[in-house]
């Protein structure tokens, strides 16, 4: 049983969340101990360490990870009503592909159970296992960054800085849409910034998402993978001095992100990576995995997983085109409808709203496309 690879939390973590407010959140999850693995019959979500941070060429840190649980767990829950377990530590396998499958074959494990996996600690290219995992689950794949790189394969560089390209190329290719939140130019060739735009995946720039956060909310909706690198918070609010960027996501800014990303009915896996195992970072990072768990707790299982019949409908026409747009009764959130050809691929059958904004629907009366709408279309005929 591939679950038999993960090791348990220490007798000392254990016994240190035994001793927190029975308020805590480590008071009210399942814990993987050394006597006793978690009955995942009735969990929605698992939380699982990765102990691996040979993508960026840095030493792993033993008994790190529970050091961090013991930050994560201190906090307290907000009102959920969430069945999470903790299972445990992956620790680095014998080669990086051996971590590679464990994550992989894990994940996959989780998804068929309709468990969602937070994959915590490592570097950023165990994004890659993550996005495998779908492999086998018949379905085309939308896949978020929070990011200040793309993360493509480029000369000297490591693979916490080069997974992207193994998901575009490698086969199966079941990648229909990568978004980026939070580039950063200056950290990304214009060759690079081109290439984003000539597959017609999404980018925001840092600046954009700080000045207007919301625009983010939508590319959350519609992303089945969201994947976190802390180096694209700003150091003064991370406490990363070991990896200084002087600019990017406050610490406010990624958490509510993280809230997206739980709130989306849609996200069925998150990973937090690219973190040092320091005692300075853990805060933000366990305030990251919370706003994702409290989001999580208010899902409103719309569309796709819910009938938009009751939805209002509205009907906008842009010279040949006729732009139909559909707003919840439930949340008052928006969705365009797009066309897709079946007969490309029949994965896509279920891809008929492409979440958008309010914003969106004003700019299609004043006569404009929404970007988001336009770049579906490319994609699905490409």
């Amino acid at each position: 049983m591939v679950f038999d690879f993960l090791q348990p939390l220490s007798s000392s973590c254990v016994e240190y969340i035994s001793k927190l407010p029975v308020q805590s959140l480590g008071r009210k999850i399942t814990l993987h101990t050394e006597s006793e693995f978690p009955n995942l019959d009735a969990i929605s979500i698992a939380i699982i360490g990765v102990n691996d941070f040979r993508g960026l060429e840095k030493e792993n840190s033993h008994g790190a990870l529970d050091d961090f649980r013991k930050v994560l767990y201190s906090l307290y829950p907000g009102n959920w009503s969430v069945a999470i377990a903790d299972l445990g530590t992956i620790e680095a396998g014998a080669s990086l592909k051996d971590t590679y499958f464990l994550v992989q074959t894990i994940c996959e494990d989780l998804l068929r159970k309709k468990i969602i996996p937070i994959i915590v600690g490592g570097s950023q290219d165990l994004s890659y296992p993550m996005y495998r995992s779908y492999d086998e689950l018949d379905q085309m794949v939308n896949f978020i960054s929070i990011d200040n790189k793309f993360d493509f394969s480029k000369e000297n560089s490591n693979l916490a800085n080069s997974f992207l390209t193994n998901i575009i190329v490698e086969e199966p290719n079941n990648l229909f849409n990568y978004s980026n939140i939070g580039f950063q130019t200056y950290f990304n060739s214009q060759e690079e910034i081109d290439l984003i735009d000539k597959l017609y995946f999404e980018a925001y720039r840092l600046g954009e998402v700080s000045n207007n956060i919301t625009i983010a909310e939508p590319v959350f909706r519609d992303a089945d993978i969201v994947s976190v690198d802390m180096t694209s918070v700003q150091s003064s609010f991370s406490g990363n001095f070991i990896d200084f960027n002087p600019n990017g996501f406050t610490g406010k800014e990624v958490c509510a992100l993280a809230r997206y990303a739980g709130i989306s009915d849609k996200v069925s896996s998150f990973g937090v990576f690219n973190f040092n195992l320091t005692s300075v970072e853990f805060n933000l990072v366990a305030q990251v995995i919370w706003y994702f768990l409290e989001g999580f707790s208010f899902r409103s299982n719309e569309y796709p997983f819910g009938s938009k019949e009751s939805y209002l409908k509205y009907t906008v026409l842009i010279d040949d085109d006729e732009l139909v747009f559909y707003k919840s009764d439930k949340t008052s959130r928006w969705w365009i409808e797009i066309s897709l050809f079946t007969n490309v691929n029949n994965k896509l059958k279920r891809n008929t709203l492409l979440p958008c904004s309010y914003e969106d629907y004003l700019a299609s009366c004043e006569g404009d496309v929404p970007e988001r709408w336009w770049k579906a279309q490319r994609r699905n005929i490409v």
